[in-house]
């Protein structure tokens, strides 16, 4: 029987194969930004062209649960993920900043939101 967590690693897994065949490439997986920042992880960082994307993760039963599964403070926490990042990859500064969400649905439907949320302090 597959746990909660074993859905949620298959789910990330999915995602990142989704966004290579649309022409994205992984810069990291389950980023941490350390302890202390209140951040917590980065499920997916990833380019395209001069686009770097911070992409939350989230399966459930339901494309509809997924979406409701982010909550305002996980938002946050990406938002500080992110900023965390860039901090401390300057190479990055000249790229655009997104933050997107994919959602997964078992046995397998899935949705990719484009701006998922605005970062006002990364822009």
């Amino acid at each position: 029987m597959a746990t909660n967590y074993h859905n949620g690693k298959m789910a990330e897994y999915i995602a990142l194969v989704y966004l290579l065949f649309k022409g994205y490439w992984p810069v990291a997986k389950n980023y941490v930004t350390g302890r202390g920042t209140h951040a917590g992880e980065v499920d997916l960082i990833m380019r395209k062209g001069k686009m770097l994307v911070f992409v939350e993760v989230k399966e459930r039963r339901s494309i509809e649960k997924a979406a409701y599964a982010i909550s305002e403070k996980q938002k946050e926490r990406i938002i500080r993920g992110a900023e965390a990042f860039l901090q401390k990859h300057k190479e990055y500064d000249a790229f655009d900043i997104r933050i997107d969400a994919i959602l997964v649905e078992y046995p397998f439907r899935i949705r990719h939101l484009r701006n998922a949320w605005i970062a006002p302090k990364l822009f």
